[in-house]
């Protein structure tokens, strides 16, 4: 895989304070959140987490994905989804890694053309370019 250099339109910053038991904020104050283990790991559940993070910020690039694929094909998306489930868990090799669900819902297409425009998605949305080969990633239509 080649890495590619880009054009940067928008630099996004936070910090995070403690890791995944701590306060993660970003720069401008416009998040600030604090951040605890899930349950399921042995944590207090108490806070949000960094993959409830990640899904947040996956679904709603993905949705943005999709709003750009749909506006080329003119399909309406009109009412649509998109749910990011972000799964962690140890590796083969002892470390952790990440596996995402996505999973779209768009009311006003069939089934074909719903599958057809979250494929052509995955290919437009950053987050799908910045984990692909990295992660497994599967795609649906509910």
């Amino acid at each position: 895989m080649t890495i590619q250099d880009i054009t940067v339109a928008y630099t996004a910053v936070a910090t995070a304070e403690n890791g995944r038991d701590g306060r993660v904020s970003s720069d401008d104050g416009k998040l600030d959140v604090v951040v605890n283990p899930p349950k399921e790991m042995g944590g207090s559940g108490a806070g949000t987490n960094p993959e409830q993070l990640f899904a947040a910020g996956y679904s709603a690039c993905f949705q943005g994905a999709l709003g750009v694929v749909a506006r080329q094909e003119k399909a309406d998306i009109s009412g649509s989804t998109v749910t990011a489930a972000v799964g962690i868990g140890k590796t083969e090799a002892g470390g952790f890694g990440l596996e995402v669900a996505i999973t779209a819902t768009i009311p006003n297409v069939d089934r074909a053309t719903a599958q057809a425009l979250i494929e052509k998605a995955h290919q437009v949305c950053p987050y799908s370019n910045a984990t692909r080969g990295n992660i497994k990633v599967e795609l649906s239509v509910a």
